[in-house]
This record gives structure tokens, sequence and C-alpha cells, in this order.
């Protein structure tokens, strides 16, 4: 009897996601050389290969054998759509087990961003953010973070140029597989992406930040803050009971003198609620502390994720005031971006990546 396909490609060791030492290991293991580990390391994160048989270099016997035994897909393109209005595209990748997840292709003048996920759903529960609201399932591997950037540059015709991991879920509950992944990108054989193009995005686990900074890699931080008070940031971050913002404010403190980077405050604007002049000034007096710059967000609809309770209340903040907001923070020297809404469209801004399970 023939075996199923699936039952097969399950016992095949997966290389994605193995790190440079990882892969010296196994061919060793597996009575090869060593550096056949460099090779295959260099085709699959830095030439973006998709099958064993263009990994020239390899003897054919040996390429043969890695199709029987081992596997390196962790992802196929589901689907993809693009926004008319912004020309933003989102894609929807399945993952082995039939998990979907989505990355985000931002494009602008001078630069390609790429948003991607770091676990299918999120457990956060944060109340502006759809992601939150369609529960989490598991993490990704370090494998599936990177295939979300070889599948969309194929899908792509401009060379993506940063990354930021902003998509689905909370990247430092998985930090295992987002440092594994970070270290691959990292890596001297691995020329698309630099770790300096790249942004971590967390909405405050102050252990994993510091365990971040201690790394070297030095990649940009970005803080997902939203209120300067403990009370509100709880209300709408129930992250914020476990750990506080006072704990994450001395852990962003370490991350940024460590590091020499400036941390960004991510601030998705929400009517009456972080948009008074009480959360202006306390915003100014916090920016003062640590090497920092304000990014402005509109809040973006969650109507397609038919949200309950304080999410289905929320309401944006006026573009005027918005700008208003913006100018107030600058008359006090602070760095202030305002981030444009893009993909809003297809569901593909930020706060609203969510599939239903």
């Amino acid at each position: 009897m023939t075996e199923p396909a699936a039952e097969s490609a399950s016992k095949k060791t997966m290389l994605k996601g193995m790190n440079h030492y990882e892969l010296k290991s196994w061919f060793r293991e597996q009575g090869e050389a060593a550096f056949r580990g460099d090779q295959v390391f260099n085709w699959m994160y830095n030439h973006r290969v998709l099958e064993f048989d263009q990994m020239v270099n390899l003897p054919k016997s040996l390429r043969h054998t890695l199709e029987e035994t081992a596997q390196m897909q962790t992802l196929t393109e589901h689907h993809s759509i693009i926004s008319p209005e912004s020309a933003t595209k989102k894609f929807l990748f399945k993952t082995n087990e039939g998990n979907i997840i989505e990355s985000v292709i931002i494009p602008e003048e001078k630069r390609v961003t790429l948003c991607v996920s770091t676990q299918v759903g999120c457990p956060l529960d944060c109340k502006f953010c759809a992601t939150g609201l369609m529960g989490y399932k598991k993490n990704l591997t370090a494998g599936e973070i990177f295939d979300q950037y070889l599948l969309a540059q194929k899908g792509y015709d401009r060379e993506i140029s940063n990354i930021v991991y902003m998509g689905m879920g909370e990247p430092l509950l998985n930090y295992k597989n987002t440092i594994k992944s970070l270290e691959i990108f990292g890596s001297e054989l691995t020329t698309g992406i630099s770790l300096r193009k790249i942004t971590v995005s967390t909405s405050g686990i102050p252990a994993k930040i510091r365990e971040l900074a201690d790394t070297g890699m030095k990649v940009k931080l970005a803080f997902s803050l939203h209120s300067c008070f403990e009370g509100m940031r709880s209300k709408i971050m129930p992250i914020n009971d476990k750990y506080s913002l006072h704990e994450n404010l001395d852990a962003l403190d370490y991350y940024a003198e460590k590091t020499n980077t400036r941390i960004t405050y991510e601030y998705v604007m929400l009517k009456g609620i972080n948009d008074r002049k009480e959360d202006l000034h306390a915003l100014i007096k916090l920016s003062k502390k640590i090497p920092s710059k304000v990014n402005l967000i509109p809040f973006n609809s969650l109507a397609h994720m038919s949200p309950e309770g304080l999410s289905a209340e929320l309401e944006p903040t006026s573009d005027k005031d918005i700008q208003i907001f913006a100018e107030k923070l600058r008359d006090n020297y602070i760095t202030v971006m305002l981030r444009n809404t893009q993909g809003k469209d297809i569901a593909a801004a930020c706060g609203q990546l969510a599939v239903k399970f």
C-alpha cells in the first residue's frame, strides 16, 4: 500500500528554520560533511530556493537523499489581494497543518516593508486589534516566519527592503523562534535583509525585552504603548495587568542604553481614551525619559470581526485632532511619525489582521 503523501511528508526532517549551527550538526549526523550545512543554509535563506534539485553545488545523490528524507517549505500561498487604493498587498499563507496566517507588503516610494506574523492568532486580547479577537492557536516556527518573507518576495515585483514583526501575534511570547528567525536574517550568508532594517514590535514582556537586548542583535524595538496610564492601558490591553507599564519602561530604558537605539512608541489614537490633554502631557513627559520617537496610528475598523464589548465601542480620533496632537508633541521636541493608513479597504491595515478559525 502506498503511504499517503501528507503522512510521508510529516516523517521528513524540516530543515527550514534551522540556524547555521543546527544545519551543520544535522548533516554531520547524516554522515555528511558539515560544510553541506553551509551550502544548504545559503540556498534556503540567501538564494531562497524551494526545491532541493535547485541546489546545484550539491551532488545529485545527496539532492535525491534530501528529497526523500527532508523538507524545507513550511508555507504555501493560500490567497492574496491588492488594495486598489494604496497598492498594499495582503497574503494569506497556509501552514503545513492547515492554519492560515496573514502577511502584508506596504509599498512606499523609497522602501517596501513586509509585516510578518509570529503566531496563529494572538492570546493578548488588545481591544483595538482584530488579531486579539480571533484568539490564539499556536506559535509559528522560525521557518514559518522566514517563509513569509520568501513567498512574499517571490509574489512581488519590487525588492522588500524592511521587515516589521507586527503581524499576527506577540513576538516575545514566541521568543525562541523569533530570535532564531532574526539569527537567520542576521547571518553573513543571508544578504537579503539586514538586522538594521528589521523592527520587532511588542506589547511588553519585560524579561524578554532585556533578553533581546542582551543578544547584541540591535534590531529596532517598537513598544505598543497606547496609554501612559496604568488603569487605562489595562482596560484596552489586559496584558498590562501582568506586566505593568512601569516594569516595561524599566526594560525599555535598558534596551535603549544597551543597544544604543531609540524606542518607537506605537500609539493608536482612540477618541476619548488616549487623545485627551492629560494623555498628551503624560506622553510628552514619558518621551523625554527614554531615547524614543512616537508613531501615531489611526484606529482602523474592526467591523470585519463583528466585535463586542469595548472593542465595538472604540472610535477613531479625527484626522484633524491627530494632527493637532502631533504638532503639540513636536512643539516639545519629540520626533513624531504619522502612520498613513494603507490597506484598510482589504482589512490589511494596522490592527486589522485576522482570520476566523
